[in-house]
């Protein structure tokens, strides 16, 4: 692309964008701490989504000394819902690592601030350029559904080998004297007018630049190597009863959901029941044996890599001293407690189930 394309498309683009871009709380602030919440928040998450979470999250925790001297339950409290726990475990730990470490200073280096918990390619140079004006392109969906348009880039976005050509090309286009506001404006562009379907070309500030509108051929690109079938599994878990309270256990704090609480149980095994799998799975992670009151019901749930269809009973305790095996930690709680503590969305879709057919078992 010749030099004088690439000026003219920075001018296009960037008045566009001062015109166009959606206002978002995000974008007024030159905080780092807060823009580098946002864009953890926003990784694989909506707008729309975020924008509560992100409100209420700084509520709790304004800057990185309060994040860093809170107690992982309750960053993962407020981050309870949005999903993706991970975000917020390597956002805690980065944050001790920065107040500790750098003097609570966010480190304006690239190979300093990739080195934090979380922190890959595309939200250190999103947070370096939006809050420091550092010259660093930033790859995400957006620009690459962008760039694979405006320059016939042939090559998966979902290729882990094509991330280099996407980078190179964004890094070709960037303006090195306003880096922060044109990146956002390439990813508002990917967001508002090269959406994935039904772009609207008519309205794009580079569609005499654009290659695939010029070839008609806008739809055919991105091109992604088609993703595999995504794999169901059938999950039972118990509400177990003793005492007018109900056991919860925490999972352990790597891996997926982890350190958030739920209710025991397991995946059904085949030619399994789902009580049998409840009862047994209950007894392999706390060694108590309980017996099946009632069904509450089914619950289904998909996560990015898998599906699950959860079978969720009531149970009586029958004997057994708690001994874990699996979870990090237990609680014997009260219904109306359950809200003190994080619990993955699967369980929460439990809940308004849970009141009734509790009362209706401690009535048999």
């Amino acid at each position: 692309m010749k030099t004088e394309d690439i000026t003219t498309i920075q001018k296009l683009l960037m008045s566009w964008y001062l015109k166009h871009h959606r206002k978002l709380p995000w974008r007024e602030t030159t905080n780092p701490y807060h823009i580098w919440v946002s864009e953890v928040m926003l990784q694989q998450t909506q707008v729309k989504t975020v924008i509560p979470y992100y409100k209420k999250f700084l509520a709790s925790f304004p800057d990185i000394q309060s994040l860093a001297n809170t107690d992982i339950q309750l960053v993962l409290k407020r981050w309870e819902g949005l999903g993706y726990y991970a975000r917020a475990r390597n956002l805690h730990r980065a944050a001790m690592i920065v107040l500790n470490d750098h003097n609570g200073i966010i480190p304006e280096k690239y190979a300093d601030f990739r080195k934090l918990p979380g922190v890959g390619d595309y939200i250190a140079a999103a947070v370096l350029s939006f809050a420091f004006g550092c010259p660093h392109p930033v790859v995400d969906g957006n620009v690459k559904r962008v760039l694979a348009r405006l320059c016939l880039i042939s090559q998966p976005t979902n290729k882990p080998a094509s991330y280099p050509i996407f980078k190179t090309i964004a890094g070709k286009l960037l303006d090195m004297k306003n880096p922060g506001n044109f990146n956002q404006a390439v990813m508002e562009l990917g967001a508002l007018i090269c959406k994935p379907k039904n772009p609207n070309c008519d309205t794009c500030p580079l569609q005499r630049f654009c290659m695939a509108s010029q070839a008609g051929s806008v739809e055919e690109y991105p091109k992604r190597i088609k993703s595999k079938p995504i794999p169901q599994h059938h999950i039972a878990v118990g509400i177990v009863l003793k005492n007018d309270k109900i056991l919860i256990t925490r999972r352990k704090i790597d891996g997926l959901l982890g350190g958030l609480w739920e209710f025991p149980g397991g995946e059904v095994k085949p030619y399994e029941t789902p009580e049998a799998a409840c009862i047994r799975e209950i007894k392999e992670e706390v060694n108590l044996e309980v017996g099946i009151d009632s069904f509450v019901k089914r619950i289904k749930h998909a996560y990015t890599h898998f599906k699950i269809v959860m079978d969720v009973f009531i149970c009586c305790f029958v004997s057994g001293r708690i001994h874990l095996s699996g979870p990090e930690d237990f609680k014997w709680i009260k219904i109306s407690e359950m809200d003190r503590f994080p619990f993955p969305k699967s369980n929460h879709k439990i809940f308004p189930h849970l009141l009734k057919s509790i009362n209706q078992a401690s009535r048999k």
